[in-house]
């Protein structure tokens, strides 16, 4: 399953630990990440040998190809609100995951895409049980 793994760059990069273990999580399920790379330390410095465009159109294939898409929502960030956008107008399946006790955005919370779900954890096993049950459920629908 090949999957387009969404998290904070240019916003901050606090969470980045916690990207590396979601995407290896996800890893360890046999899941493709198309986008492992917002999970590395070093991301800024490897994004930078690329311009703007190349991102852009890069992150959009990655969306058109991908079965569904992971976002860790905990830090706001524009390029991920847009990248789940896409990914919902392309009807991809989505998942959010937020820190519990985070104010999330009401652009998600409020929306009622039947392709969308937030869901709010405290501890790895939540986010990981989370991850589990999105991964079975599109598995079942393929």
């Amino acid at each position: 399953m090949k999957i387009y793994f969404a998290g904070a760059i240019s916003a901050g990069r606090e969470r980045q630990p916690l990207y590396r273990a979601m995407v290896d999580y996800l890893h360890e399920c046999g899941s493709e990440v198309l986008s492992a790379h917002v999970a590395a330390a070093d991301v800024l410095s490897s994004e930078n040998t690329l311009s703007d465009e190349q991102i852009f159109r890069r992150n959009l294939e990655f969306i058109d190809t991908c079965d569904a898409m992971i976002a860790e929502v905990t830090t706001p960030s524009l390029g991920v609100g847009f990248e789940i956008a896409e990914a919902l107008h392309r009807r991809k399946p989505t998942i959010g995951l937020c820190q519990q006790g985070t104010f999330l955005t009401r652009m998600l919370t409020g929306n009622r895409d039947r392709n969308l779900t937030i869901l709010y954890y405290q501890q790895p096993h939540e986010w990981q049980a989370a991850l589990e049950d999105f991964l079975g459920r599109l598995r079942n629908r393929m």
